[in-house]
This record gives structure tokens, C-alpha cells and sequence, in this order.
């Protein structure tokens, strides 16, 4: 039973050409965007859009997850009922009332049940928002609209249909328990009273619906036709390497206005949900900087639909990418926080990629503007000129094993180049973890060598720090050398070496197996090439440390915890924070060489979660991680707790 068609459906035509052009006056911006190859391995890409986006696989990694997943599964099956209900509308002759009584009784007792889960979620979702708020500033007019408008769709849902079984119009009464149980309580009204319920409710039903729909290319909410897309066209690999850049004269370099971003970059910052996950693991927001992955990409997007015009005519955007902290601009001071960490890319539901586009607008500041913390300029000039952050001579590079028998790498007869890294060649602490590392290779009878003073820095820094200009130069020179060597297998001690060497010398042709030491001493063990000579027990509780460019970037986080198991006799202690979900330590991104200026030390933070375990050693895989625990633990007062490499703990057992 539904009002004159007569008058619906030149309103339904109108709200219909009005969603579309909203929809196209905002998405076409997306165009405007680089080019970007994403339509590659289409079987993949389905299963990623079937997994995340329908599946809500990372919305379902987190315990209110599930509320968002029911108002989602519930708003695919309701998508359904209310194409119904506007065609209805429209043409009466068309309605799924004409399908066999069994089939159209299935869909209706679908209907009844999604709109019953889909209104306790949203109720559940409003309760959240008022007494426990994702992220602070969560509690919008506009969150509350739409919850409210995906109520009130619910609410007259039940009363047309609730109304329609009391007056017997409803042929699939016996299939909608919810809405027969209010038909119970409506029975007391007159025919007259139900058809005028009836007329109302669906009245409210068919505004609210054209208005919500009307009103989602304009909100936050947009999500809900971007996002299936987004998680389509997601990186296929994972984020953690940078697009190489061609170094022509006359081209721009990294993204300074909005339009230099890929259409996928844009597609991102209209996918966002605004959902406060990214923030809310974020090392740099959680400890005060002005970094907010979240500000990050919706800042992209308002600089996008405010510079909606030039753009559309082929003019420079006015609004400025970067700039003094403002709405649809990042500050310098924002940028330069990213510890590229990776942290809001896995936490993000839709697979927005947030740490890349930062690491551009970087590279855009250091090769088109010149403009980075002064403490760059010795590490850049250091690296340029002697391929290494601290400016040391090349010649220092094997002083480390100035009391040892070690080899030079020989194509042919060695299985191993040893690749050292900058710090464990030239820092005195990490000079003790290399040594270690040695020592284990010789215990198992690995055929290994290095490069001695012909090694170079791998630049994991410069490109993280956007100066790709110099970490192109460098990559050149270090593949030409590692092929003209015969290098086939690579083994490092550094995950910023393993993750540089493995995935961002792809891209310069460099094809080779590349293994980090808490991997190759966990097969050696398992192979039993590496024997202990006794079980580690003097350590005391162990509690591993989680690199973020070894764990979350690179997958690896089973074979340090089975070498720890193996060598102390039992399991790691863990962070709170520990494996795709650990805590940066804060020196990743090329932070290893710029002070905090604000806010609480990120190494800080990560130490006092350490000391809540109240470890007696923290084990770590990198570099890095060894110095900011070495530093935090001084801050701290907890000079008592040791900090040591996986390899010294192994170290220790073939004493």
C-alpha cells in the first residue's frame, strides 16, 4: 500500500540525478590524480575486495569491530529491500512480492532480522560514541545525523510493516517475527488508523532515504561507495618501499599540491572512515606530536574538494598541500614526525596508505624546496660523501674484526656476503652484535664474507627522509657493485639493510635472496648446523622487541621468538603491543638522526611499557631499536635492565 507513483517517482528521478551528479562533481576530482598502474592480478584483487571490504577482515580485528561489521552486512541486505521499496514506489507493477511465496518469504525474513541487528548496532554505536568515543573528537553533529537517519529507516521499516500485517496486507507476515510481534501491539487500531501509519512511515522512510543517500557524497560517509573500490585497488604487495622517480630536467619531485598525488592517493583520502584506528596506534600522535595519520589523509581530501575548481580548470591549486597547520594543509612539523612505522597502514579497515603519501610530500620539501630539520644537513652531506651517517672514512668500515679471521666475499666460493650495515661497522655498541653474529656463522660452518671497505650504505634513511635523489645514486652504485660481485645471497643484521636491500633494490633490478640473522639462526638451529653448547638462563625474563621494519613490513616475527625459546629454554616475554601491532621504538623514517621536539620521547614511551613487564633483558633484532632502548632505559633509571641482540643471546649459549 504506497501513496500516488504519480508524485514519487518524478521526486525519486530528481534525487536520483542529483546523488549522480554529486557523486560524479566529487569522484571525477579523483582524475585529477597521477597515474597509477592498480588493475594488475584482478583474481588478487578480488579476493582483497571479498576479504576486507565484504569480509571486514581488519574492521573484525578489533572487539567493536563486530558492531560496524553488523551495520554493514545488514546494509547489503537492506541495500536490497530498499531498491525494492523505490521501484515500488515508482512502478507498482514491480515489487519482490511477485517472486514465489518461499523465495520472497526468505528475503523478507532476511530483511526483518538485518533491520532488527541494524538497529541495536547503530543504538550500541551511539551509546559508544557518548561514553567511550573512538578518538577524542568523535562525537560529531554528523556522526550523530546519520546514526540517527539509519535508526529512523529502521524504526518506520517496523511500523509500515508491522501495520501492513495487522491490517493483512503483508503476504509474508509468517516470515517477519520482529515486525509480526509489533503488528501484535497495533492490532488495537482501526483499519483507518493502520493505513495512515502505514502512509506516514512510508513517507518518513522514502525522505530519509533520498535525503541520506543525497547526503553521503558530501560526508564522511562517503566511505560507503569508496571504500569497496579502495580495498580493489589496494597495493598488492605491502607499503614498504617508495615509487622510484625519474630525474628529468624540468619535472617536479615529490608531491607538493594536491594534484601531483596518484588517482589512488585521492581515491584514499575519500575512502577515509574517519574511524580514529590509525591515530589511536599511531607513536608520533600518541605521544603528542603534531602527526595525525587521520588529519593527514582528511586534509588531502578537503584540499581536494576546495581546490575543486582550479583543478577542474586546469589551474594550480590555491589552497597550499603544506604549509602553516590548517584545514586541508599539513605543517612541515607534521611531516617531518612519521617514523614510517607502518602502524596506521595495518590498523587501517579500507587499506588506505597513509605513510606513503608522507614520505612524497618529504621528498617534495627536501628535492623541490630545499626545506628540512637543520640536523639533516650533516646526515645528507655524511652519506653523499662518505656512505655513511656519521661522515667515518670508508676505511674504518672492517675495524671490528680487526682481532678476527674474516674473509673478503668471493664470487663462487663464498655462499654469504655479510652485508654489515652503517651501524654495525662504525657504532661501538653494535660493533659487539656484529662480532656476536660472526661468531655464530663460524660455530655453524656458514661460508660468509664482507665487503670491508667497499661496502657502501644501503640509504634506507635518505628515502625514507625524501631524499630520493641521493638514495637513487647510491641504490645505482651499490647494485652495480653487488652484481659485478656475484652476489647471490645477502645476510644482514640491520632490518632497515634487510628491508632496503629486499624490496627497494628490486626496483633497480637487483634479484637475490636476502636474509636477516634472527631467520638464518633459526633455520641453522632447526637444520642443526648450530649447536649450543649450553641453555642461556643468566638473562632473566626476555622480553622481544618487535622491529617495525622487520615485523610489520617484512612478516618476520615467528623465527626471533623461536630462537629465544630455543636458546634460554622458554618462550619470550611479550610487549602489550607486540607483533603487527608493536610499538615503534621511534628511530625508523630516518627519526634515528632528529630529536623530538615535542611532546614525550616515542623510545620513552616504548621503555616504560617494557618496564610494566618487568623484564630483566629486552631482546632486540635492530639496530635502532638497540640504541632508543639504551637511551630510554638511561632516562628512565632502569640501568639494571639489559638490552641485547638475538645474536648475543645466542652468542652466549656457545660459550
Amino acid at each position: 500500500m504506497i501513496p500516488n507513483p504519480i508524485i514519487f517517482a518524478p521526486l525519486l528521478g530528481a534525487a536520483l540525478l542529483l546523488f549522480a551528479w554529486s557523486c560524479y562533481r566529487r569522484l571525477s576530482l579523483v582524475a585529477c590524480g597521477a597515474q597509477d598502474d592498480r588493475l594488475s592480478n584482478p583474481v588478487g584483487r578480488v579476493r582483497a575486495a571479498l576479504q576486507f571490504a565484504f569480509g571486514q577482515k581488519k574492521v573484525l580485528s578489533r572487539p567493536f569491530g563486530v558492531n560496524h561489521a553488523v551495520i554493514f552486512w545488514a546494509f547489503l541486505a537492506l541495500a536490497v529491500a530498499n531498491g525494492d521499496f523505490l521501484l515500488h514506489g515508482a512502478f507498482p507493477g514491480i515489487s519482490l512480492s511477485l517472486l514465489p511465496p518461499a523465495m520472497y518469504g526468505a528475503l523478507a525474513f532476511v530483511f526483518d532480522l538485518a533491520s532488527l541487528f541494524a538497529l541495536l548496532a547503530v543504538g550500541s554505536a551511539v551509546v559508544r560514541r557518548i561514553v567511550s568515543p573512538p578518538f577524542a573528537g568523535a562525537r560529531t553533529g554528523e556522526a550523530f545525523v546519520i546514526l540517527g537517519m539509519i535508526a529512523l529507516l529502521m524504526l518506520v521499516f517496523f511500523g509500515m510493516h508491522g501495520a501492513e500485517i495487522a491490517l493483512g496486507t503483508e503476504t509474508a507476515s509468517g516470515y517477519m517475527p520482529v515486525s509480526r510481534y509489533l503488528a501484535v501491539m497495533l492490532s488495537a487500531f482501526t483499519p483507518a488508523d493502520l493505513h495512515t501509519i502505514i502512509v506516514i512511515s512510508w513517507w518518513i522512510h522514502a525522505v530519509v532515504l533520498l535525503a541520506f543517500m543525497n547526503y553521503l557524497p558530501y560526508s564522511k560517509h562517503m566511505h560507503i561507495l569508496t571504500a569497496i573500490p579502495n580495498c580493489f585497488f589496494r597495493n598488492l604487495n605491502q607499503s614498504n618501499t617508495q615509487p622510484r622517480e625519474e630525474f628529468i630536467e624540468g619535472k617536479r619531485f615529490g608531491v607538493g599540491s594536491v594534484d601531483e598525488f596518484t588517482w589512488k592517493d585521492l581515491l584514499d583520502s575519500v575512502s577515509c572512515t574517519e574511524c580514529g584506528r590509525c591515530q589511536t596506534v599511531c607513536p608520533a600522535a600518541l605521544t603528542g606530536k603534531s602527526l595525525n595519520p587521520r588529519q593527514v589523509v582528511h586534509d588531502i581530501k578537503t584540499n581536494l574538494f576546495r581546490n575543486a575548481k582550479q583543478l577542474k580548470n586546469g589551474k594550480g591549486p590555491l589552497l597550499p598541500l603544506i604549509g602553516d597547520a590548517a584545514e586541508g594543509t599539513s605543517s612541515e612539523e607534521t611531516l617531518w614526525s612519521c617514523t614510517t612505522c607502518g602502524a596506521c597502514m595495518e590498523a587501517c579497515p579500507v587499506l588506505i596508505e597513509q605513510m606513503p603519501k608522507i614520505v612524497k610530500m618529504r621528498r617534495h620539501l627536501v628535492e623541490m624546496e630545499a626545506s628540512f630539520p637543520v640536523e639533516l644537513i650533516n646526515l645528507f652531506e655524511n652519506i653523499e660523501g662518505r656512505s655513511n651517517p656519521w661522515g667515518i672514512a670508508p676505511s674504518e668500515r672492517s675495524k671490528w674484526c680487526s682481532t678476527l679471521e674474516v674473509k673478503p666475499f668471493e664470487a663462487g666460493k663464498t655462499e654469504y656476503l655479510f652485508y654489515v650495515g652503517c651501524a654495525g661497522a662504525f657504532d661501538s655498541r653494535q660493533k659487539q652484535v656484529t662480532v656476536a653474529l660472526a661468531a655464530i656463522l663460524d660455530a655453524a660452518g656458514v661460508s660468509w664474507g664482507i665487503l670491508g671497505r667497499d661496502e657502501m650504505c644501503c640509504g634506507d634513511s635518505l628515502r625514507r627522509l625524501g631524499n630520493e635523489f641521493a638514495f637513487d645514486r647510491l641504490a645505482r652504485e651499490n647494485v652495480q657493485m653487488l652484481k659485478e660481485r656475484g652476489v647471490t645471497k645477502i645476510l644482514t643484521h640491520c632490518p632497515h639493510c634487510f628491508s632496503t636491500l629486499k624490496n627497494d633494490y628490486l626496483q633497480y633490478g637487483l634479484e637475490l635472496e636476502v636474509i636477516h640473522h634472527t631467520e638464518l639462526i633459526n633455520q641453522l638451529m632447526k637444520d642443526g648446523k648450530l649447536k649450543l653448547n649450553r641453555e642461556v638462563t643468566e638473562l632473566g625474563t626476555v622480553l622481544y622487541h618487535d622491529s617495525c621494519y622487520l615485523g610489520r613490513h617484512n612478516d618476520v616475527y615467528q623465527a626471533p621468538r623461536e630462537v629465544i625459546a630455543t636458546v634460554t629454554g622458554q618462550p619470550a616475554a611479550e610487549f602489550t603491543r607486540n607483533l603487527n601491532s608493536s610499538f615503534c621504538c621511534g628511530a625508523g623514517g630516518g627519526r634515528m638522526w632528529l630529536e623530538e621536539q615535542s611532546g614525550t620521547r616515542i623510545n620513552r614511551e616504548r621503555a616504560r611499557e617494557a618496564l610494566g613487564a618487568q623484564p630483566d633483558t629486552i631482546c632486540v633484532s635492530c639496530p635502532y631499536c638497540m640504541t632508543m632502548f639504551g637511551d630510554a632505559l638511561k632516562d628512565e633509571g632502569a640501568t639494571e635492565v639489559k638490552v641485547k641482540d638475538i645474536a648475543e643471546v645466542v652468542a652466549e649459549g656457545l660459550r
